[in-house]
């Protein structure tokens, strides 16, 4: 299957926002692909034997977005940067129910380490989503930004088009919520 054209996509997802049934149908092919892949990047930083697999992560997130009623979708980076977040919400809320083991503490990575490596444990997860957590309470767009680039593997461009800012601002903002994050994840706890 060829790759499909940024804008046959929006103009799918602006007609399934508009309740075309039909539009879902004819998406879900083009973007199945690119659900996979994002759904792949981020299980490949998580431990071996994880119980969460890449087509049932893809799966919970069609899903979820298919409950989203009301939303109305701007174009492909917005999709995409939604997905990465309902996937995101969907390893966190697994990592957190995990049974524990007695006696182990939450290990911390830096900022860094998670940008390479996304999490290998679903502690670090956790300890990233909390740290995303506290900087979105104190500057939203910052958390944003790092949510779609992060989690959402987006371009600065498509950042950029989907928040409606200059492409210059993307990445200063972007480089000043990685040296926050890199702060608080280094913090002892």
């Amino acid at each position: 299957m060829a790759v499909p054209s940024t804008h046959e996509v929006t103009q799918l997802l602006v007609a399934w926002s508009d309740g075309d049934r039909g539009a879902l149908e004819r998406l879900v092919p083009l973007v199945h692909a690119e659900l996979h892949r994002l759904a792949g990047y981020y299980l490949a930083g998580e431990r071996k034997g994880h119980q969460l697999q890449t087509s049932a992560l893809v799966n919970e997130a069609y899903l979820r977005l298919i409950d989203w009623k009301n939303v109305r979708w701007q174009n492909r980076a917005h999709f995409f940067g939604v997905s990465a977040q309902i996937m995101r919400r969907i390893l966190v809320d697994f990592a957190r129910k995990r049974p524990r083991v007695a006696g182990k503490t939450a290990h911390h990575v830096s900022l860094d380490e998670a940008l390479n490596v996304t999490a290998k444990r679903g502690d670090d997860l956790v300890a990233l989503d909390e740290a995303l957590t506290g900087l979105a309470r104190i500057d939203e767009r910052k958390g944003r930004i790092v949510e779609l680039r992060f989690f959402g593997g987006l371009s600065v461009k498509e950042t950029a088009e989907v928040m409606q800012l200059s492409e210059i601002t993307i990445i200063r903002e972007w480089n000043k919520a990685k040296a926050w994050l890199y702060r608080e994840l280094s913090k002892e706890k």
